[in-house]
């Protein structure tokens, strides 16, 4: 009989729509009865009779839980594929409930500090919300006091915000510019379906408003020597990080051999072309490829006299004229983006350890 504590909801899902159990392979199986000792939600019984143990309470199974078959020692025991938690992880109703769920026992749940927290706390001041597609704008954060500058930070890092007023987590974005003289930073922030960070700040955030950041952090900066040629490849607005590097390498290392690829769901989405456009005619050593990963219905709005390739950035790599040989790599973007495009650079002959990602996951 499945245990109640055991089979409520996970994160505001019914337990009983989630697939998720394991599975005997009683051929495999050796009747060592490792799983059901080990299992403290009684999913096992064992069949003394046959030696054999039976999955009787699916769904007490912990959902992503997968400590039996990691313990078996024939792999007799089998699971659905781990996509099928991370699916529902992507979903903004269970990432809310784990949210809501942190907030309501952080009397419980909070560690001890046994040493002061590092990170610092600064103020910033919405300067600019410039709408630069129909989901995604590029918001312009400026020093709220003279103590709150962000002038030193390495192209590459991000920050962590808050909503004002609310109790929610923070949520990080990546900076999309060099440091700058005045302190002013940029986020390129794409609207979330459902996410309420997101929904803030393309329903209400507005100048003038004060938001609290931590920050700079991160290790996904440019860390290649000075002669080595780069290439750059963004997913979306996976781009802000990649545009903050460019800008330094040109400022910094005007003659090194830059290449970026650039790849979207649809053209208007590219909304920093005119950015791109202002490289290539001021730097002979920067070049790039556009990637659309559908062609759009109305011709117009397919990117005039660029270079676009029809399909994902990774097929871009893949097909590409250009030499791949000798770079080190810079690829910011969602996870699925990020794995198809270290495929491809491999494939071109750069090593895995000459890769460097930024994943924007949840």
């Amino acid at each position: 009989m499945p245990d109640p504590k055991f089979t409520k909801p996970w994160h505001g899902v019914p337990r009983e729509s989630i697939e998720w159990h394991p599975t005997v392979n009683e051929d495999a199986c050796i009747g060592c009865g490792t799983c059901v000792t080990g299992c403290g939600r009684l999913v096992y019984r064992f069949d003394y009779d046959r030696k054999k143990p039976v999955v009787v309470d699916p769904l007490n199974c912990m959902v992503g839980c997968t400590t039996c078959a990691n313990t078996c020692p024939t792999h007799a025991i089998s699971f659905p594929p781990l996509s099928t938690v991370m699916d529902l992880e992507k979903q903004a109703a269970v990432r809310h409930a784990i949210e809501d769920d942190l907030i309501a026992r952080r009397d419980i749940l909070a560690a001890a500090p046994s040493i002061p927290h590092p990170d610092r706390l600064i103020h910033l001041v919405v300067r600019s919300i410039q709408e630069v597609s129909a989901g995604t704008r590029i918001v312009m954060l400026a020093p709220h006091t003279s103590q709150d500058c962000m002038c030193q930070f390495i192209p590459g890092q991000y920050l962590e915000i808050w909503v004002p007023g609310q109790s929610w987590m923070s949520r990080a974005y990546s900076i999309g510019n060099a440091p700058r003289e005045d302190g002013g930073i940029e986020l390129h922030i794409r609207r979330v379906p459902g996410g309420r960070v997101s929904a803030w700040i393309f329903d209400e955030m507005k100048v003038g408003d004060v938001v609290t950041a931590r920050g700079p952090m991160g290790r996904f900066t440019v860390r290649s020597p000075l002669e080595t040629p780069l290439v750059f490849v963004a997913g979306g607005t996976g781009f802000a990080p990649i545009k903050a590097m460019i800008e330094q390498q040109m400022k910094l290392t005007p003659e090194r051999d830059l290449l970026l690829f650039w790849g979207v769901a649809s053209a208007p989405d590219f909304y920093e072309l005119d950015q791109l456009r202002s490289w290539k005619r001021q730097d002979p050593f920067f070049r790039y490829i556009l990637a659309v990963e559908r062609r759009d219905p109305d011709p117009s709005l397919i990117v005039k006299e660029e270079p676009v390739v029809i399909g994902f950035v990774s097929d871009a790599v893949r097909r590409s004229v250009f030499e791949f040989d000798g770079r080190d790599a810079y690829v910011a973007g969602p996870p699925e983006m990020i794995t198809a495009v270290a495929d491809a650079l491999q494939a071109r002959g750069i090593p895995r350890e000459r890769i460097l990602v930024d994943s924007f996951a949840l």
